[in-house]
């Protein structure tokens, strides 16, 4: 008996570990190594590979690939269609699979719909890529960036708010939403405690 729910068309391999609270919909395919966690959303026709990780909360919509060597920590939200790659230079006819990327997506994280995330970045907590974006370099924590290659244009609350505060040198805002209180400095922003 399993604690989490999955369509009937949807392929689980012996092995997956997926927490409980899980919601698989349709044409899904989870492969052996994947390890899942708790109540966590996979739209249809998603497909997670073996050497991947997704922490708890994490929402995948409609047809995206999580391939091997991706990581998501707790509620990463991967917008309908977007893309993860695992070889930086691929060639059909030259096997390359010993030299996947790992590619890490940080607490709270959102990618939005139809972005591009090129292997070997780190995606920032509570980053927010825009629509359409591709990123190709790390993403700062709080950063929201969008086009291509993606740029960083503003900085973004753990609600989901833009902040006003300024690309660089230091400055304080409050998400309108929450009230929580940001900081920037030294190029960084983090969460008032």
């Amino acid at each position: 008996m399993t604690d989490y729910t999955a369509h009937p068309t949807a392929i689980i391999d012996e092995g997956a570990s997926i927490g409980a609270g899980c919601r698989i919909w349709h044409f899904v395919h989870i492969c052996a190594g994947a390890k899942i966690g708790r109540n966590c959303s996979f739209g249809q026709n998603v497909f997670v590979g073996n050497n991947v990780a997704i922490g708890d909360n994490c929402k995948i919509q409609n047809n995206v690939s999580v391939y091997d060597n991706v990581f998501l920590e707790d509620g990463v939200f991967c917008g309908p269609s977007m893309v993860f790659t695992n070889v930086y230079n691929p060639r059909s006819l030259i096997e390359r699979k010993s030299e996947y990327r790992d590619t890490r997506v940080k607490t709270g994280a959102t990618l939005g719909a139809n972005c591009t995330i090129v292997c070997g970045v780190t995606v920032g907590r509570f980053a927010f890529v825009g629509a359409g974006a591709v990123v190709n370099k790390d993403v700062p924590d709080y950063a929201l960036v969008v086009g291509v290659p993606a740029r960083q244009t503003g900085w973004m609350s753990e609600y989901g708010e833009q902040l006003d505060l300024p690309l660089t040198g230091s400055g304080e805002a409050v998400c309108p939403h929450s009230g929580d209180k940001y900081i920037l400095s030294d190029g960084l922003v983090h969460k008032a405690v």
